[in-house]
């Protein structure tokens, strides 16, 4: 192999994504995870991996693929069913073991000031959730999930069995190489609040 060569090898090797760092953390369910942190993902955030014990090593790990949510994970809004999808999959992971990839894509991607500006424009404007990204200048959901498919190849794993309602996740995630062996639909967690931002999702192809 030419120095040339060697040299375009070494950086591939530097640039793929990998782990950064893995440290304990106790949860307020008792259970002590491994929280992960990566380095060299392809958007530059930082995301991290709760990762859990697992009793049963030959089983399938269980995922969940959540988008950071201040106001429903943190604030505990009543107008989304994220903080609720939160605790749900904290517990089912967290029982059978598997992975809880939490990633900054708040407000579907479009930033935590968007969002507010967002959920503005459906006050003032009578818009769905969607329609709103729409109306302030984004697409109706512009994430992408390659960089969950390189946090799990980055922990070693590749094939998954996925907690979620929304397909976009599935073929995502198979697009970049991981493969889903099955799919097992979150909860359906409505208030007098929600009701409308839940059908507008099960109006988008989400299996609610």
């Amino acid at each position: 192999m030419t120095s040339q060569g060697a040299a375009n090898t070494n950086r591939r090797e530097k640039d793929a994504p990998g782990i950064r760092g893995i440290t304990k953390l106790a949860l307020d369910s008792g259970i002590v995870s491994d929280i992960v942190s990566f380095k060299n993902l392809s958007d530059d955030k930082e995301h991290i991996a709760l990762v859990f014990p697992a009793e049963n090593l030959e089983l399938t790990p269980l995922v969940r693929l959540h988008s950071e949510c201040l106001t429903g994970d943190v604030l505990g809004s009543s107008h989304c069913d994220c903080g609720d999808q939160l605790r749900e999959a904290k517990e089912q992971i967290g029982a059978q073991g598997g992975v809880l990839l939490y990633l900054r894509q708040e407000g579907r991607g479009i930033g935590l000031y968007n969002k507010l500006d967002a959920y503005k424009a459906q006050q003032d404007h009578g818009l769905d959730t969607f329609a709103a990204n729409t109306h302030i200048g984004f697409a109706e959901d512009p994430r992408s999930f390659k960089v969950a498919a390189e946090m799990l190849k980055a922990l070693g794993i590749e094939k998954i069995r996925l907690l979620t309602n929304n397909p976009d996740k599935v073929s995502d995630l198979e697009m970049n190489g991981i493969i889903v062996e099955d799919v097992i639909s979150t909860g359906r967690f409505e208030t007098e609040e929600n009701r409308r931002y839940l059908q507008t999702k099960s109006d988008k192809g989400h299996s609610l």
